[in-house]
């Protein structure tokens, strides 16, 4: 009863957060993501920490929570209302309106889908199996993939505004084209390392669902992108030689585009 009631909880929280979509429904999945994960780490904190569940691994865990969401919120807040050239390029990549059915179908499973990834913590805390070397190790990776994803939005937002007009291939971008899509997929591999040896039997097959779900989501991002650049940049040889020698996704992986796999939607 207590497990069905925490994770109602953390859906509403979810629900409530990530209602903004109603404004713009391309919210759903951006700063309603951010501050959903946000507030269910916060919400974790409140309802374990009042049980005395909480250990000096499990607290990190949901504080990491909390603070990746207000980053990740907090730039994608920028971006939207303070960031002209972003705006004048996303013109016409995003349908303007859906139906009110289809944002209800967004809304919801958007919701279940951020439920679903901090499950791994989630399930450390209420099996009360206190932390262990696998929960620091996750922590490493979940700080190294913020580490990353940070680094590569302030590079790009740096080259961009030197010149606004060119795509980015330095830094990071040297390493695959969508570095800020690789931290974000480290991260939430770092949340499933960090449920080793608490999450048992069925308990990971949601945590699979949730931890497929956003590697989906950002194979999806990263193929809306290459449409994106190859409509703007497809004429500069420098760019069809960038494309051609530096992975998409993920490093020493030859997967160079990923634009013909139309089964890539979101």
């Amino acid at each position: 009863m207590v497990f069905s009631f925490y994770v109602l909880l953390l859906f509403v929280t979810a629900m409530v957060v990530s209602a903004i979509g109603f404004k713009k429904y391309v919210w759903f999945i951006s700063l309603g993501y951010g501050f959903s994960i946000a507030a269910e780490g916060l919400l974790m904190l409140i309802l374990f920490g009042i049980n005395n569940k909480l250990d000096i691994g499990t607290m990190t865990c949901c504080l990491i929570f909390t603070l990746y969401g207000i980053r990740l919120g907090g730039y994608l807040a920028y971006r939207e209302f303070r960031m002209t050239s972003y705006n004048k390029n996303m013109v016409g990549e995003i349908k303007e309106t859906v139906t009110f059915f289809v944002k209800i179908m967004i809304w919801v499973t958007c919701a279940l889908l951020y439920v679903l990834q901090v499950l791994p913590v989630f399930y450390r805390l209420q099996n009360e199996s206190g932390s262990n070397m696998w929960t620091y190790i996750g922590i490493g990776v979940m700080l190294f993939g913020i580490i990353l994803e940070s680094a590569a939005d302030l590079q790009k937002n740096k080259a961009k505004k030197v010149n606004p007009k060119r795509f980015v291939d330095t830094g990071l971008y040297r390493l695959v084209r969508c570095p800020n899509y690789l931290g974000e997929m480290l991260f939430w591999t770092g949340v499933v390392i960090s449920g080793i040896g608490s999450v048992t039997g069925w308990q990971w097959l949601p945590v699979s669902i949730g931890y497929i779900g956003i590697i989906f989501v950002m194979f999806s991002g990263a193929r809306r992108l290459e449409i994106r650049q190859n409509k703007n940049y497809g004429n500069d040889p420098v760019y069809q030689e960038y494309v051609k020698t530096v992975p998409i996704l993920v490093p020493f992986i030859p997967l160079y585009s990923v634009e013909k796999y139309k089964w890539l939607v979101g």
